[in-house]
């Protein structure tokens, strides 16, 4: 039966209100010591450093109290108007910021502080117009900013601006799933299907070497449901240029809606080796032949050369777990196991991935495994009960009673609302000691655990 995919080349879409700012940007650190403070009177350092302790256990209003006082002595300080900026956006109260904060980048116009603070104020406060001119300044500083810039055209409906840099971004940084999505917003605010599909044409007449436009049209006639159209279009862009590998961003889902699975694989090896596609748009490809091969199993060893490719390619495990839950889903518990231990090599502090080894090295009787995942879980989750648990048990099996009792009391130490697992600290306890030839406190710990429901 010949099945139908949305085709998207790219990752999700995002919302209009998420700028790339609000993706945690690591802003830049504002820390003033005495000697940036220039040539000031102890008096107006006491109010300044008060103010930053009071910031610092966020008591804002006596934050902005001392900055007052600090201002009163040294006037038109740009530091006070930052630290008044911050203390005020803590409080929302992003009119007040802003004065202090605009009066602040005229005193020094290229401050990357007092400028990502300023855009944070008109960002809250949903003055997009005002954040365009702040965010303008800000990439001139730091092209880390020009995503948000784009988002700002958008918010600010200059469209042709918001394309022209992300063509512009595009050229120099290559493809990227949240430009594409920033892409998308201005296709969907603009809402004219017909004059997008002749411009981008237009402009594969006039530079039919140029992949971008080949790939915009691509989505364009994918979201507008012309699947066939896009198809098309694929197909000329391979003719075009049959080295391209952006061109696989779409074809491998094409290949996978008409159930090419030759096509589909050979795409997918195009992609995942590329250099010129992120990592993230690779493991959402990955994840979509992944769903594909559930249904088509003679595709299972491709699927796990595909995962290498990837693992290797990016350096990245973390796929393995998904492929571990694949097997397991299908019933392979030996082979999801194998991709667990894969992953867990790459996913040290992800406890849940340690529960899901540890249950299957458990099934499997292999309990000096058991024993040692235990306890090296326990050096990054000291406080899990569950691995006590665990660990006692593995000792019980291995009849060393006396640390299995210790593993378990330490355990119960650590239980919280958690009945089921309360009641099989207390079966092992029993099997403990019985152990340990202590017959009362085995018949108390299975009657605590006949009692809880």
């Amino acid at each position: 039966m010949k099945k139908y995919l949305y085709i998207i080349p790219f990752l999700t879409l995002l919302p209009v209100g998420n700028v790339s700012y609000a993706q945690e940007k690591q802003k830049p650190v504002v820390e003033m010591a005495q000697d940036d403070l220039g040539n000031v009177t102890d008096a107006f350092q006491e109010h300044f450093f008060e103010a930053l302790k009071q910031k610092a256990i966020e008591n804002h209003e006596k934050a902005i109290d001392a900055l007052v006082q600090a201002l009163a002595l040294k006037p038109d300080e740009p530091v006070v108007y930052l630290e008044l900026g911050k203390n005020y956006n803590a409080l929302g109260q992003y009119s007040q910021a802003a004065v202090y904060l605009e009066k602040g980048r005229k005193a020094v116009p290229k401050n990357e502080g007092i400028l990502e603070e300023l855009y944070t104020t008109y960002f809250q406060s949903k003055e997009y117009d005002r954040a365009l001119p702040v965010v303008k300044d800000l990439a001139r500083l730091n092209p880390a900013f020009s995503e948000d810039l784009v988002n700002l055209y958008i918010q600010n409906e200059q469209y042709e601006a918001a394309l022209g840099l992300l063509d512009s971004l595009d050229n120099t940084k290559g493809s990227s799933t949240y430009r594409e999505s920033l892409r998308r917003q201005v296709y969907a605010r603009t809402n004219n299907v017909e004059a997008q599909i002749n411009d981008l044409q237009e402009n594969i007449e006039d530079n039919p070497q140029d992949e971008k436009d080949y790939l915009n049209l691509i989505f364009v006639y994918s979201e507008n449901g012309q699947v066939e159209k896009a198809f098309e279009t694929a197909k000329e862009l391979l003719a075009m240029n049959p080295d391209s590998e952006l061109v696989h961003l779409a074809l491998y889902k094409f290949y996978i809606a008409g159930d090419e699975a030759e096509k589909a694989v050979k795409s997918m090896n195009v992609l995942l080796n590329s250099d010129q596609i992120d990592e993230v748009t690779k493991y959402q490809a990955l994840n979509d032949f992944l769903i594909y091969v559930t249904e088509n199993p003679s595709l299972e060893e491709d699927l796990i050369q595909l995962v290498q490719v990837f693992s290797e390619k990016e350096n990245n495990l973390k796929v393995y777990k998904q492929l571990g839950t694949f097997f397991i889903e299908k019933g392979n518990k030996a082979e999801a196991l194998n991709y667990y231990r894969t992953a867990l090599e790459h996913e040290k502090d992800d406890f849940g991935l340690y529960r899901d080894v540890i249950k299957l090295v458990a099934e499997a009787a292999n309990f000096e495994e058991v024993k040692l995942l235990s306890q090296k879980g326990l050096e990054i989750f000291p406080t899990q009960a569950w691995l006590f648990l665990m660990e006692g048990t593995a000792h019980n099996v291995l009849k060393d009673f006396k640390k299995a009792e210790e593993a378990l009391l330490t355990g119960l130490d650590y239980l919280i609302e958690d009945p089921e697992n309360e009641k099989e600290f207390y079966r092992q306890l029993a099997v403990t000691y019985n152990g340990l030839n202590q017959a009362q406190k085995a018949e108390e710990a299975l009657k605590k655990a006949e009692k809880i429901n």
